[in-house]
């Protein structure tokens, strides 16, 4: 039995997950805390979770009371979720998150969904106490952005900065907008010709904000990485050997070098390759793949990285592996991959579309869109002995 309690409290419903799909690899452990049924608890997670005080928080881009999606919490240590929030839809509320979530200054939860709003293009929200309130209803084009798909990023004045997916100017591409800490609302760049369709949210680094495209650039389908309000696009993809169409955030490892995953090319053009791992140097302008897919070892590459203490680099890939539902990857400095989970498409998921988050002792938490005991999708852990 799946669910072992059901009960109403303040914060919304508490749901219990079995422990299910325990597999231990070379002094890891891999184990599925939580596994979504559609219902009232969510379904279909695609966004990365949030570690606050070791507890994890997320979206689920469905299910909920009102079938458009939910925020919640899950304990890892006891297996229980909690529905912190489900969204209703508009206008008044948002629906289908697709992105992440961040804390502001006040400790609140902060988001985008893609649906909703007073315009039903997508809202940017904070969770307050149970109680949540709208930052933005997006206007949709021409004058505003539509279906905002990546997390929020915040600088040190309380401002937030994100991307909308579609929208803005007469091309619809996207925008980046931003919302002060006083709730006005700026729409920055519309998007082309330096790329199209920000699937990803942005990254901070010496005071300037990064970002990928989906698409667009010179190479039209290869996607690009770009600088916010410069209008000419860093680096555009090929959609060759060098990746194309990155659908995640990028990180900093604080040196100038920016990493990300391409979510196709590398050993074939556009949709044709399983993606690629690689390094934008912000100082040469050079792009280096530092890994590239070749299927048995995972393919399309979604999520965004994690990068540890020593260089190392972890992610997903969301098909491909011994099974073909995706992998949980590490990638040494010397580019030597090892695979520490393929996924089977049962009890422990299938379809991680997000990347990974890590503690301080390096133990990984991530979802899975699909899969599970309850068949909508998982909550995973993977943690370490001694290395």
């Amino acid at each position: 039995m799946r669910i072992l309690m059901v009960r109403m409290l303040g914060l919304g419903a508490i749901f219990m997950g079995a422990i299910v799909a325990v597999q231990t690899v070379e002094g890891q452990t891999f184990n599925t805390i939580y596994s979504f049924t559609g219902g009232a608890d969510g379904g279909a997670p695609f966004a990365n979770l949030l570690l606050d005080q070791g507890i994890l928080y997320g979206t689920t881009s469905g299910g909920g009371a009102h079938t458009a999606g939910t925020v919640f919490q899950v304990d890892p240590t006891t297996h229980v979720e909690t529905v912190l929030h489900s969204f209703a839809g508009g206008p008044a509320d948002g629906a289908a998150p697709f992105a992440g979530l961040i804390r502001d200054a006040a400790g609140d939860l902060c988001g985008t969904t893609s649906g909703g709003g007073a315009h039903f293009f997508g809202t940017a929200f904070k969770l307050s106490g149970g109680v949540l309130t709208l930052l933005h209803s997006f206007l949709g084009p021409p004058n505003e952005g539509s279906g905002p798909a990546g997390s929020l990023a915040l600088d040190d004045a309380g401002n937030f900065y994100g991307t909308t997916y579609t929208g803005g100017n007469t091309t619809g591409w996207g925008t980046v907008f931003e919302i002060t800490a006083g709730g006005v609302y700026t729409t920055g760049q519309s998007f082309s010709p330096d790329g199209a369709l920000p699937r990803a949210g942005l990254v901070r680094y010496n005071g300037n904000l990064y970002g990928t495209t989906y698409g667009g650039g010179a190479h039209s389908y290869g996607g690009t990485i770009y600088e916010v309000a410069n209008s000419t696009a860093l680096y555009t993809f090929s959609g060759g050997a060098d990746g194309s169409q990155p659908m995640d955030s990028l990180i900093s490892d604080g040196q100038g070098n920016l990493y990300g995953s391409a979510s196709g090319g590398g050993n074939g053009n556009y949709g044709s390759g399983h993606g690629v791992i690689f390094k934008f140097d912000l100082t040469t302008g050079q792009e280096t793949v530092l890994y590239t897919f070749t299927g048995p070892d995972g393919s399309t590459p979604d999520g965004s990285l994690v990068r540890d203490l020593s260089g190392n680099l972890y992610g997903t890939t969301s098909v491909g592996g011994a099974s073909g539902h995706g992998t949980v990857f590490e990638l040494s400095t010397a580019s030597q991959l090892t695979t520490l989970h393929s996924f089977t498409g049962g009890a422990d998921g299938s379809s991680p579309v997000a990347g990974l988050i890590a503690d301080a002792q390096g133990n990984l938490w991530g979802v899975t869109s699909r899969g599970g005991s309850g068949g909508y999708g998982t909550v995973f852990e993977i943690t370490f002995g001694a290395r």
